[in-house]
């Protein structure tokens, strides 16, 4: 039995039933009623976002209907992409299965088999063996060709919202004997950017590292140690943009911008903690009395410092409308070959009404 001291977290806490699967409700229910019916379809496309779980639920799909290790079959695509691979996969399929009433083939990354792969895929999708199920991965649906995703039943998955997310991380550190407030899941929630695998990645890299300075491990990790392991911005960049946009000083915010890109941040990230907090002003701002909810999400000190900005805005900046001209922008961040260049417009946008 392997040791499970030394595996990667994602792999450690690996669902291993429907119901340990976050986040996507809409495909397991689907999955189980089709399990309990006997109505179980031979090909599926499984679409979504890296560590959304796709693999994840292929495998707990496999187990629930009773297939034994023997009768399935994992292929990465990417490493058996051509003709040659999936003529020797459909070989393998008119052999009847082991032990199990049908054998499953689990394709991963499957766009990126070649031209030539992809025919010899749909052959056997069209007149598929009845002892046979596919379970098609992609991350790049775009990719698939219409006359494969049209013989499969087609499961979009949800990239991980980071309040479920934050609750996994809260859950896992505390299994790991770890404490941490609530603030710090969140910022490693947004560090994992919709993916639970990268999310425990990231929070193995923090428990891996949380040690004081004579080398001995740190069990309560704060957002600041979070900070300063992954290189994410420091809170003094992320403060700097809200007081330049509440300031109407868009030289300051230029330089703050600046400065974030000297320090080589990942500039989505970045983007995304300034609309975080952001978010926050403005909820100060127009519901003042939400601030106690805040407490844990955010520092005291950051509080006060929005609270500070609220009670000086009287020409009202800190608004809803501006969080939408810094929510369009940050929509745009992926296809901008300068990556500061959103924000910088952004805060055009939002300081001099443009």
């Amino acid at each position: 039995m392997q040791n499970t001291e030394y595996l990667a977290l994602y792999r450690k806490y690996r669902p291993k039933s429907f119901s340990e699967v976050l986040g996507q409700d809409h495909i397991v229910s689907v999955l189980q009623s089709s399990v309990k019916t006997n109505k179980v379809s031979h090909a599926y496309l499984f679409v979504g976002s890296r560590g959304t779980g796709k693999t994840s639920v292929a495998r707990i799909l496999a187990e629930e209907i009773g297939i034994s290790v023997n009768d399935l079959y994992e292929i990465d695509a990417a490493s058996n992409r051509g003709i040659d691979d999936i003529k020797e996969l459909r070989d393998g399929t008119r052999v009847l299965p082991f032990d199990s009433k049908y054998k499953i083939y689990i394709i991963d990354e499957v766009h990126m088999l070649s031209k030539d792969a992809w025919g010899a895929l749909l052959k056997t999708l069209e007149e598929p063996p009845k002892h046979v199920i596919f379970i098609l991965a992609t991350t790049e649906f775009h990719k698939v060709p219409e006359t494969i995703i049209s013989r499969c039943q087609v499961f979009t998955f949800r990239k991980a919202s980071e309040v479920v997310s934050k609750k996994m991380i809260l859950d896992i550190a505390e299994k790991e004997g770890f404490i941490l407030d609530s603030s710090t899941a969140e910022l490693i929630a947004i560090l994992g950017d919709g993916s639970f695998r990268d999310a425990l990645g990231t929070l193995q890299k923090v428990l891996n590292f949380s040690v004081d300075l004579k080398g001995k491990k740190i069990k309560k990790i704060n957002r600041e140690d979070v900070k300063k392991i992954t290189g994410a911005p420091k809170t003094i960049l992320v403060n700097g943009i809200i007081s330049a946009i509440a300031n109407k000083n868009l030289e300051e915010g230029i330089l703050t911008i600046k400065k974030a890109v000297e320090e080589n941040l990942d500039m989505k990230l970045y983007f995304k903690l300034i609309i975080q907090k952001f978010r926050m002003a403005v909820i100060l701002k127009y519901a003042p009395k939400l601030e106690k909810e805040m407490i844990g999400d955010i520092s005291l000190e950051d509080i006060e410092f929005l609270k500070n900005l609220v009670s000086k805005d009287k020409e009202g900046i800190l608004r809803s409308g501006a969080l939408s001209v810094l929510l369009e922008a940050y929509a745009d961040i992926d296809n901008a070959f300068i990556s500061e260049l959103p924000l910088e417009l952004a805060l055009v946008k939002i300081i001099i009404k443009e």
